[in-house]
C-alpha cells in the first residue's frame, strides 16, 4: 500500500500543468476532504460579481489583477464530516452555515510574494463569507517554480463593529514546492489528512468543532518549536559526550581529552552553543541560496568535496575542513580574496583557508564557495581565537588564547566527530545524567546527526508576527533554543545556568504587549509635545496606527513627522535582553508603523541623509534604499540608531545579534551580476549588543558633577559617536581593528588615576 506522503507528493506534481480546481480538488481528496458539489465560477470578474459587490478584492494585499482564477471548490459541514449527504448545492454556499470550512483555489500570475500578501488573500476572502476559509494559492517563486501555498482563517472581522475593521491571525503553509516538496511540507500534510487527525482530548473528527481543534494543534508554531527543541536538546547533550574544543591549557587540555572533563564542561557548552548559533544562521541563509547545498549533502561531499569522508566517522574532517573554513574564512573574508593558508605563513590569520589536506580538489572547493557565498560580516563569524596580550611561548611569539579552536595544531586538537553531523544515530541514547530536566528522564533518547535533524523540518527567515503565521521555523525560535539551553546542568554548583543567571523566554504576546504599551506613551507625548493634540486624540490615533489593519493612519502631514522625528531619536535599551525578544518585538512593530505612515519610505530616507555631511556616504546610505526592500531601509537604521541591548551572557547578546543579522538578509535583494551579489555586508553590532551586568553600576570619578558640565565631555560624545557609525559598517579586520581601538581609547581615558564613565 502506497505511503500518503508519496499519494501527497504525486498530487502536488499534478498542480504543475492541471487544471487548478481539478488538481486542487484532487489534493484535497486525497488528505480526506472532499465533496461532490461542485460550483462553476467562470473567472474572477463572475466571482467578484456573484461574491463582492461592495470590492472588498479590490484593494487585496495581491492585488486583483495579478488574480489568474479564483475557485471556490467546496463547503465541508459537519454532515459531511459525519458522512451524510451534502448541504452544499451547485450554485450557491449556504451562508447560515456559520460552523463550516470553505475551501477556495486562487491561481496568481507574479512570482516570489511576501507572506503579507498571501494571507492578505485569505483575509479579504474571509470578510466575504460568515464562515472560516482555507485558501490553495498557486504561484511561483523567486527562481520562477511553481509552489503551492495554502492559508487558514479561523475567524472573520467584527460585522458588528465594522468601524473596528479588526484583522485575526492567519497561519499559512507557504512555497510548497510542486516539483520537489520538502519533508518538512509532506509531514505538516500529512498531519492534516482526515485519518491522522488527532483532537487534543482524543474525540472523534466528525463535526466542525472537533476538525477545527484538530487542525488547531498542527497549525501551531509553538508546538512545532517544542518538537525541534526536544530534537536540538537531545543532539547539544549527546554532542557534549563527544566534543572537545581547545584550551589554553594544553597540560589540562590533554587530560581531559577523553576522560572526566567537568572543569572544563561550561568552556565546551559555550562553544557548542556558538557552535549552533552559527550553524542555524548558515541553514536560515540557505534558504535564499547564499551557501552551497553541496556542503550538507552527504553523497555530494563524499563525491566531489572531502577525501574518504565517512558520515559515521569519529574524525573531525567535516567541522574543521568545511564549517570552519565555511565561518571564519569565507563568510567573514571578501570575495575574490579567499585563499588557503600557506604554511609557515600567516600563522594566526583566521581569515584565511585551512585543512587543505582534507579536501579532494582545494580550488573547486574556493570556486564553489565564490559561486554562492558573499562577503557578509557581522561579527558573527569573526574567529575568537586570539593571542594573548602578554604571554609568550618558547619561539618568542604570543601563545594563542584558544575560542574556536581554528588551529592545525596536533597537540592542544578540536573533537567534533563527523557523525554529530551525519549520523543515523539511534534510538536509545542515554542522556539522563545530562539532560536538563532531571536524573531519571531522558534515558532512552532519539538522537541523531544535526543535518538530519534540520532537513526534518521547514525554516523560513521571516519571523512570525502577531497577525500572520507561518507553519515554519522562523527565527524566534533561537531564543527560545538558547533560553532553554541555559538549563543545562553545571556540574560545579549542581544548579542549572538559568537559575544562576535568571535566564527565562518570553512568551511572544507578552513581548507584543509590551513594545505596544512602551512605544504608545512615548509616542503619544511626542504628539503632545510637538504637535499640540489632546491626550486622548494622541492615544485614538495611536490605536489606529498600532493595530494590523489595512486602514489609513490618521494622522496630519505634521503629525506624521512628528512621529518619525519620535522613532528616530528614541532609545530603546533591554538592560536584560536574553537572546533579543524585546529588541526585536520593537524593532517590527517600529518598521510596521513607519511602513503606515510613509509607505514609500522617502521621508524615513530623508530624515537619515540629513544626518549625513559626506557625498560616498549618502551615496551609500541611497543605495541601501534603492536596491532592497523598503523594509531593509527602515530595519538598518533603526538597528543603528535606537535599539540596544545588554546581557551578562556572552551567548544572550551574540543570538540576539543573530537574530537581527537574520532580520537584515531576509529583505536584500541578490543579485548575482552584482559585485558581492548586491549583498551590503552585514554591519558590527558589537557596540549595540553588550555583555556586561547591568546590576553592578561602573565607578564613577569623584568629580562627576563638574566633568559633565565641560564642553570636552561633549566633544567626546560627539567623536565617539562618529567612531560607533564607521565602526557600524567597517568590513575589514583592519578597519574593524582601528574603530575599536578609538572607541575604547574615548571611552576610558585616565582621569586623576580613575576610569571615566562609559559614554
Amino acid at each position: 500500500m502506497p505511503d500518503l506522503r508519496d499519494s501527497i507528493r504525486s498530487r502536488l506534481t499534478r498542480l504543475v500543468d492541471q487544471p487548478l480546481a481539478e488538481a486542487a480538488r484532487d489534493l484535497l481528496a486525497a488528505i480526506g476532504y472532499k465533496s461532490d458539489r461542485k460550483v462553476a465560477l467562470g473567472s474572477v470578474d463572475d466571482f467578484c460579481r456573484k461574491f463582492d459587490r461592495e470590492g472588498v478584492l479590490q484593494h487585496s494585499a495581491a492585488l486583483k489583477s495579478d488574480w489568474k482564477s479564483i475557485d471556490l471548490l467546496f463547503q465541508l459541514t459537519d454532515a459531511e464530516l459525519a458522512g451524510h449527504a451534502t448541504l452544499f448545492n451547485e450554485t450557491e454556499v449556504q451562508p447560515s452555515l456559520h460552523r463550516a470550512y470553505l475551501f477556495f483555489a486562487v491561481e496568481l500570475t507574479g512570482k516570489d510574494y511576501a507572506r503579507g500578501k498571501l494571507t492578505g488573500i485569505a483575509r479579504r476572502l474571509n470578510r466575504l463569507f460568515p464562515m472560516p476559509v482555507m485558501v490553495l494559492i498557486k504561484h511561483h517563486d523567486a527562481q520562477l517554480q511553481p509552489v503551492l501555498s495554502i492559508a487558514v482563517i479561523n475567524r472573520r472581522r467584527n460585522k458588528v463593529h465594522t468601524e473596528r475593521d479588526v484583522l485575526e491571525k492567519a497561519t499559512i503553509i507557504r512555497d510548497i514546492s510542486l516539483v520537489d516538496p520538502h519533508r518538512g511540507h509532506l509531514d505538516i500534510l500529512d498531519s492534516l489528512a482526515v485519518p491522522n487527525l488527532k483532537h487534543p482530548d482524543r474525540l472523534p473528527i466528525n463535526n466542525f468543532e472537533t476538525l477545527h481543534a484538530a487542525w488547531e494543534q498542527i497549525l501551531n508554531v509553538e508546538l512545532l518549536n517544542k518538537r525541534f527543541y526536544r530534537e536540538l536538546a537531545n543532539w547539544y547533550f549527546w554532542a557534549m559526550k563527544h566534543c572537545h574544543f581547545p584550551l589554553l591549557d594544553e597540560k589540562a587540555d590533554k587530560y581531559f581529552l577523553f576522560k572526566d572533563r567537568t572543569q572544563v564542561r561550561e568552556h565546551e557548552a559555550k562553544n557548542l552553543i556558538r557552535l549552533l548559533t552559527r550553524f542555524l544562521f548558515v541553514w536560515f541563509i540557505k534558504q535564499r541560496g547564499l551557501v552551497p547545498d553541496a556542503l550538507f549533502n552527504a553523497a555530494d561531499l563524499e563525491k566531489s568535496v572531502l577525501k574518504d569522508f565517512d558520515p559515521e566517522s569519529t574524525k573531525t574532517n567535516y567541522y574543521k575542513s568545511v564549517l570552519q573554513n565555511l565561518f571564519f574564512a569565507t563568510l567573514n573574508q571578501i570575495q575574490g580574496q579567499r585563499e588557503f593558508r600557506k604554511s609557515g605563513q600567516h600563522q594566526n590569520t583566521t581569515t584565511l583557508l585551512r585543512y587543505e589536506e582534507f579536501l579532494r580538489a582545494p580550488k573547486d572547493f574556493i570556486a564553489l564557495l565564490e559561486k554562492y557565498t558573499p562577503f557578509l560580516n557581522g561579527g558573527l563569524f569573526e574567529c575568537l581565537d586570539h593571542p594573548h596580550p602578554t604571554k609568550k611561548g618558547p619561539q618568542g611569539g604570543s601563545v594563542i588564547i584558544y575560542e574556536d579552536g581554528f588551529s592545525d595544531r596536533k597537540d592542544n586538537p578540536l573533537h567534533m566527530p563527523d557523525f554529530l553531523f551525519f549520523g543515523k544515530g539511534n534510538d536509545c541514547e542515554d542522556l539522563s545524567g545530562d539532560h536538563a530536566y532531571g536524573e531519571n528522564k531522558y534515558r532512552n533518547e532519539k538522537v541523531r546527526g544535526l543535518i538530519h535533524i534540520l532537513e526534518g523540518y521547514k525554516f523560513t527567515i521571516v519571523e512570525n508576527t502577531p497577525i500572520d503565521q507561518e507553519i515554519a521555523l522562523d527565527p524566534e525560535l533561537l531564543g527560545q533554543v538558547f533560553e532553554n539551553l541555559l538549563a543545562s546542568y553545571n556540574p560545579e554548583t549542581k544548579t542549572t545556568a538559568r537559575k544562576q543567571t535568571g535566564s527565562f523566554y518570553t512568551p511572544r504576546p507578552i513581548v507584543d504587549y509590551m513594545v505596544d504599551e512602551s512605544l504608545k506613551a512615548h509616542l503619544s507625548q511626542a504628539l503632545q509635545r510637538h504637535a499640540s493634540m489632546s491626550e486622548e486624540d494622541a492615544n485614538t490615533g495611536l490605536e489606529i496606527l498600532f493595530t494590523y489593519t489595512e486602514r489609513d493612519q490618521p494622522f496630519t502631514p505634521t503629525e506624521v513627522s512628528v512621529l518619525i522625528r519620535a522613532i528616530d531619536t528614541c532609545k530603546i535599551l533591554d538592560p536584560a535582553c536574553g537572546s533579543g525578544a524585546f529588541p526585536m518585538g520593537a524593532l517590527q512593530k517600529l518598521v510596521y508603523i513607519l511602513s503606515k505612515l510613509d509607505r514609500d519610505n522617502v521621508r524615513w530616507k530623508q530624515t537619515q541623509l540629513d544626518k549625513l555631511d559626506s557625498a560616498p556616504m549618502r551615496e551609500s546610505l541611497e543605495r541601501d534604499f534603492e536596491d532592497n526592500d523598503d523594509d531593509y531601509g527602515r530595519k538598518l537604521y533603526l538597528i543603528e540608531n535606537c535599539l540596544y541591548g545588554v546581557d551578562i551572557q556572552s551567548i544572550a547578546t551574540q543570538v540576539s545579534k543573530l537574530r537581527f543579522f537574520i532580520s537584515l538578509i531576509v529583505d536584500q535583494s541578490v543579485d548575482r551580476s552584482k559585485e558581492n551579489f548586491g549583498v551590503r555586508p552585514l554591519p558590527n553590532l558589537e557596540t549595540k549588543f553588550v555583555t556586561a551586568d547591568t546590576l553592578i553600576s561602573i565607578e564613577r570619578p569623584d568629580s562627576q558633577t563638574e566633568l559633565f558640565e565641560t564642553t570636552a565631555v561633549s566633544d567626546l560624545q560627539q567623536q565617539l559617536k562618529r567612531v560607533r557609525h564607521a565602526l557600524f559598517s567597517a568590513k575589514t579586520p583592519r578597519t574593524k581593528n582601528k574603530h575599536r581601538e578609538d572607541d575604547k581609547r574615548l571611552r576610558h581615558p585616565d582621569v586623576r588615576g580613575k576610569r571615566m564613565i562609559s559614554m
